[in-house]
């Protein structure tokens, strides 16, 4: 049994560990271990400073979230590398020499009644919508009423035979609402505005990291890929959820971070990467002082939206051909079923797993899965399933799930940002999240990256990375980073 003096300088021990730790002054503190944060932590580290990053989480990737399941691993988070010309993403990996994939985004449509859609109509209608969406002119209109009118159009003029099918034409337009909510995170393709400055990369839109898995991306960027060393100067902690960010605005000195469990860190300055969902719910209490008028009224007007996925797993692949699969409701069963199940997209096929696949919700219907039990969620999804697929395939029992949970997840409270129709009032909102805050004498102390504040690549990973090398530039304007 030990002494009370060897319990005494154990305790000493400690208490100088954990003093040692915080007290240490750091060239910068990242907050946050997304694309954004894990991006400019590792290309400080890399020029040498001296790095703290803080991760409110129990592991590193934000948004992104490489999981095991099935046969192979899925992305609960981020799923494809949207173009690759020019990309940060896809760069690292052909750097890396890790191979990338693909993914083909044709429907496969099934009705209702279980039987085979008309995929190359459908397809037809979809890829002309998606078409019309670039380089739209003229003032701000929701893009659901402007695609209505185009499709009207192109419809009238290329299928006539379809401008009185009313229940065909009212749910096409349910679909391509949906569509448009999956890709831009909306909860309505009303709330969705035609002007954007968003900007499409070239090449491929829907690169796989399949079996590798999008956390191979973390991997390189924090040099641990293949056993690799990672940074010597980089100290990252897990479960550190920052409560406090208190920096000098009227005089100069150190940015101080207080987390949740009263550990105190310092530095020169801060990068603060959250997403704008827990901006939206913190900026009041994070920041001492508060953050200037214009920063707030942009965290307030821009939009964050959710997407949803639930991830079935089988004994072996059932599905009839590789692809995706899109629901098309007949009026008459729609109107008899659970009216979050009609919001169910479809489904996909992770390339990361054989025996696996992804459901897809958006906005209100996100929210709603996320607080359902999953039992009763798996329950649901199968009966939808076998409602539309089960005359093409015997399909089996699931053997587990996977629920995302992003709007419930107090650390992100939702999955990326959209322009929505209020925000093309201030043109310049983007521009105004990404501007820092500095001292009494001009020097950075609040630094701010993340997709949110990408005015041109927002709502993508690349987006996000870019911004944490941008902010890293800031810092160290003469490094060739």
């Amino acid at each position: 049994m030990a002494s009370l003096s060897e319990v005494y300088l154990i305790l000493l021990f400690v208490s100088s560990a954990i003093c040692t730790d915080t007290m240490m002054k750091y060239d910068t503190i990242v907050i946050g271990l997304g694309a954004a944060g894990t991006t400019a932590a590792s290309a400080l580290a890399k020029a040498g400073k001296r790095v703290l990053a803080l991760e409110a989480q129990d592991r590193i990737g934000g948004r992104v979230q490489t999981v095991p399941f099935g046969d192979g691993v899925v992305e609960l988070g981020a799923e494809w590398i949207h173009g690759t010309e020019p990309s940060v993403v896809y760069d690292s990996a052909i750097d890396n020499n890790v191979m990338v994939l693909p993914q083909d985004i044709y429907l496969n449509v099934y009705k209702s009644d279980g039987t085979p859609g008309n995929s190359e109509l459908i397809n037809e209608l979809v890829d002309y919508a998606l078409e019309m969406t670039s380089n739209i002119t003229g003032p701000a209109r929701p893009l659901g009423l402007y695609l209505t009118d185009k499709l009207n159009e192109y419809i009238k003029e290329r299928h006539p035979e379809l401008v009185h099918d009313r229940e065909f034409l009212s749910e096409f337009l349910s679909i391509m609402d949906l569509i448009v909510d999956n890709l831009e995170s909306s909860n309505d393709w009303y709330d969705v505005s035609t002007l954007t400055n968003y900007r499409e990369l070239g090449g491929h839109q829907h690169m796989s990291w399949h079996r590798h898995g999008y956390k191979t991306f973390f991997d390189i960027l924090l040099n641990t890929y293949e056993n690799g060393p990672g940074w010597p100067t980089l100290d990252i902690k897990l479960n550190k959820e920052v409560k406090l960010i208190k920096w000098p605005r009227d005089s100069s000195g150190d940015v101080e971070v207080t987390c949740a469990d009263g550990s105190v860190f310092t530095a020169d300055n801060v990068i603060v990467t959250v997403s704008l969902g827990v901006l939206k719910e913190r900026y009041k209490t994070l920041f001492v002082p508060q953050l200037p008028e214009d920063k707030v009224t942009t965290i307030e007007k821009l939009s964050m939206g959710v997407i949803g996925k639930i991830i079935l797993s089988f004994p072996q692949k059932w599905w009839p051909m590789d692809g995706n699969f899109l629901f098309f409701w007949s009026r008459s069963d729609k109107l008899k079923c659970e009216n979050w199940l009609t919001k169910i997209l479809g489904l996909t096929q992770p390339k990361g797993s054989n025996n696996t696949i992804t459901l897809w919700t958006s906005g209100d219907t996100t929210r709603l899965v996320e607080a359902m039990p999953s039992d009763v969620v798996m329950k649901k999804s199968m009966e939808l399933i076998r409602r539309f697929m089960g005359k093409v395939a015997d399909i089996p029992e699931p053997t587990g799930i996977l629920m995302s949970k992003w709007f419930s997840n107090p650390y992100t409270r939702g999955s990326y940002t959209y322009d929505n129709l209020v925000v093309t009032d201030y043109p310049d909102a983007r521009a105004t999240l990404e501007a820092p805050l500095r001292d009494s004498t001009g020097a950075l102390k609040v630094l701010f990256a993340g997709e949110a504040t990408n005015s041109n690549h927002f709502s993508t990973v690349h987006g996000a990375s870019e911004t944490g090398l941008r902010e890293a530039k800031r810092i160290l304007p003469n490094s060739k980073l």
